[in-house]
């Protein structure tokens, strides 16, 4: 297939144009005109998997390599680094970002993961309600995300309606009409504000909320006549227990 074809179809399942302001989904590396051998579906594109991917290939991320400004090309230096090595192997790289957590991504793992059912949902948000007990959540967040640990705010014994937002979305907290609100990266004031204004909140970490990527695209590409890999970007954290 051609770049193009296959962008197109990429911008039909979950459009660009949904997209933040401040996003920079779409084409990040590539010419829409060359041919495509084979597509790598993954959270992130790293070192490991450009070495081992063949040239020619495509590379569909979650998030942007390039993010922000970009003023000089230090190939030395991330992201460039990475950069030069797809263009010496004439890979591509699309990123699919805040437009496919609108369409895909959110409610996946929404329903699809932690098993709730979906009451309503906005762009970015999703609620459900019922009826939880704090720890019974708690056990159920780490079983099904394989959480060994989880980072709480508040403590509610009896909860009653639960946000989601996959990745870093604790600026959306205003947002949330809920006891619980789960999502990841949540600093320390944003904590602080939670707690003053008694809003749970429980980090169920960035790239676990949101590993689930390639494995929901990969299901929308077995329509397109070209060969769709998983690649399993590492998570850049890892658990230290010192004794």
């Amino acid at each position: 297939m051609i770049l193009q074809e296959v962008y197109d179809f990429l911008d039909k399942i979950s459009p660009f144009e949904l997209q933040e302001k401040w996003d920079n989904s779409g084409l990040i590396v590539g010419d829409m005109s060359r041919e495509v051998t084979q597509t790598i579906l993954s959270l992130d594109v790293d070192e490991e998997i450009i070495a081992s991917a063949k040239e020619g290939t495509l590379f569909i991320v979650h998030h942007p390599l390039i993010f922000g400004k970009l003023t000089q090309l230090d190939f030395a230096k991330y992201p460039s680094n990475l950069i030069e090595k797809m263009i010496l192997k004439k890979q591509s790289l699309i990123a699919m970002h805040t437009n496919f957590d609108q369409t895909h991504l959110n409610k996946y793992v929404f329903e699809k993961v932690l098993g709730f059912k979906l009451a309503s949902q906005n762009p970015f948000v999703c609620i459900a309600k019922g009826e939880w007990k704090y720890k019974a959540l708690l056990t159920l967040l780490k079983e099904k995300l394989g959480l060994p640990t989880l980072k709480v705010i508040g403590k509610k014994e009896s909860i009653k309606t639960i946000a989601l937002t996959t990745g870093a979305g604790a600026s959306l907290m205003d947002e949330v009409e809920a006891d619980c609100f789960l999502t990841g990266d949540i600093k320390y004031h944003d904590a602080m504000k939670a707690m003053s204004e008694n809003l749970m909140m429980v980090d169920i970490g960035h790239y676990e909320s949101e590993r689930y990527f390639a494995e929901i695209l990969l299901d929308e590409l077995k329509v397109l006549p070209i060969l769709a890999i998983i690649a399993n970007s590492k998570n850049p954290f890892h658990i230290e227990t010192i004794e």
